[in-house]
């Protein structure tokens, strides 16, 4: 069987790369108190955002939909999820918010993944929620002409109890040590994870769940307002290679960690920035909030939506935003591209 040991780390984490991303994103964390006691009421409404991006953002990567309104509602428990997809965000709902209000009671350990796993499928009677696989499973993927490749195979239903059990027992045991940085450990943790494929179903989902939990249990809170599910969403082809590179020889213990860890990093530390930004622009008290959102476009070149806006300043009315955006139109300051929902803004760097 696969056998688990964080005790010594692979020599291409200690890379300059590597220590670079670890020192930007523990400066990040430095400010993270201060970001969080500054603007409580704000933080509330970002936290309320993040959580529903971060549902829909899951569950869309394993092709799980359902529609904004729809989402919004069941987030809200203002309905009761209709099919199968619909069970499976309310079932990731249950479990973000039991993480995001008890993490610090929820040790890792392999009988509280099975219960979260259980609880991720507690609208689906009958489903296969809490336990682990009865039948081997194979990671796949389809090319552009239907094709399908076997990509991975991971470890046999027979052996996965038993490697569940190593592994979070090699994990605890590498952290509660103190020797490396928890953020080497967990995107360590994650990727054997994600090898094992420990359930039939659901396990990109916990993967995240997973990472959410260990990231705060850990100190790292920015997941709370800067939905990471939705970074990696948007940056899924990176996830899949990086996750495909690092799973190569991994049966025979001689895979490499370094891809994995790097991308995890990099998406921790884009959602810090994200979120030192919009906290930073909150603060000044020398912006009005049309201001605010012109600072917005001069720092981007990337089009925004009306509702990327209202994303980013939840504490701007939809009314102040439509304003802003016709007023900067009209100056000149950004252009109007596409049209109905569709419609998007971007900077117009025509200008000086």
């Amino acid at each position: 069987m696969r056998t688990f040991d964080y005790s010594v780390l692979p020599a291409s984490l200690a890379c300059n790369e590597i220590m670079n991303l670890l020192a930007a994103v523990h400066e990040f964390k430095g400010k993270q108190e201060l970001y969080v006691e500054a603007q409580p009421d704000v933080l509330a409404m970002m936290l309320e955002i993040a959580r529903i991006q971060s549902t829909g953002a899951s569950n869309r990567i394993e092709g799980i939909y359902t529609s904004d309104e729809r989402l919004s509602a069941l987030m809200n428990m203002k309905t009761e999820p209709r099919n199968r997809s619909e069970d499976e965000i309310a079932g990731y709902r249950e479990v973000l918010n039991l993480i995001h209000e008890s993490y610090d009671h929820i040790a890792l350990r392999s009988n509280i993944i099975l219960q979260l796993h259980q609880e991720l499928y507690q609208f689906n009677p009958g489903s296969l929620g809490g336990k682990y696989k009865a039948a081997d499973n194979i990671i796949a993927e389809t090319d552009s002409s239907g094709q399908e490749r076997v990509r991975f195979k991971p470890l046999s239903a027979f052996e996965t109890p038993d490697a569940m059990e190593e592994l979070t027992r090699a994990f605890n045991l590498a952290l509660d040590a103190g020797k490396y940085d928890p953020l080497l450990l967990i995107s360590m943790f994650i990727l054997d994870f994600l090898c094992i494929h420990p359930f039939a179903d659901g396990n990109g989902r916990m993967s995240r769940l997973l990472t959410l939990l260990l990231l705060y249990r850990s100190g790292y809170l920015v997941g709370k307002y800067i939905s990471i599910e939705m970074i990696i969403e948007q940056t899924k082809e990176s996830y899949y290679e990086a996750l495909e590179v690092g799973s190569q020889y991994w049966l025979e213990g001689e895979n490499d960690y370094f891809p994995f860890v790097r991308y995890h990093l990099e998406v921790l530390l884009k959602a810090y920035r994200e979120f030192s930004s919009r906290v930073r622009l909150t603060m000044d008290r020398s912006l009005s909030k049309a201001d605010r959102i012109g600072v917005l476009f001069d720092d981007t070149l990337r089009p925004l939506s009306k509702a990327d806006i209202l994303a980013r300043f939840p504490d701007i009315s939809t009314s102040t935003v439509e304003s802003a955006l016709s007023a900067l139109s009209r100056e000149g300051r950004i252009i109007k591209i596409g049209v109905g929902k569709k419609t998007q803004y971007v900077r117009n760097t025509e200008l000086p």
